[in-house]
């Protein structure tokens, strides 16, 4: 049944472990700052970040850009790992690496999308994560 407790728990990711604490806010700026950076210096486009904080158990935030080709993409990616080990975090995670239309980098705290603008436009995760979506439309009663 679509929109049961499990379905929504599902697709919002697993929890984090007690063993696991959040990030301090000054190292999650510190990283969130080495991605846009690495992403700037790659040409990456229209890069957009999203504070994920209270709304989803997988990640506190979420950046997404844009790259023209593959192989842009992936170096975008690979670059993101590198810069982020030299800052003193944990290596990345990825998948889609190997040339797809779309890119995902766990960092831990912060979750990296990478895609074509095709993609981009179908899978609208900015719209989906976006703090509109949390807040009541005046019109609407509530219940």
């Amino acid at each position: 049944m679509p929109g049961t407790p499990r379905k929504k728990a599902s697709i919002a990711g697993p929890r984090r472990k007690k063993s696991e604490p959040k990030a301090a806010q000054p190292q999650l700026d510190l990283m969130q700052q080495v991605i846009l950076s690495s992403l700037e210096d790659d040409k990456a486009e229209d890069i957009v970040a999203i504070d994920l904080a209270g709304r989803a158990s997988f990640a506190d935030r979420m950046v997404i850009a844009t790259g023209l080709a593959d192989r842009q993409i992936s170096a975008m990616a690979t670059h993101l790992n590198e810069k982020l080990v030299e800052a003193g975090f944990k290596k990345t995670r990825s998948e889609g690496a190997g040339g797809t239309d779309w890119v995902l980098i766990d960092a831990g705290d912060i979750i990296v999308h990478l895609f074509k603008p095709e993609a981009r436009t179908l899978y609208a995760l900015e719209k989906m994560w976006s703090a509109e979506l949390d807040e009541t439309d005046p019109a609407e009663p509530e219940a």
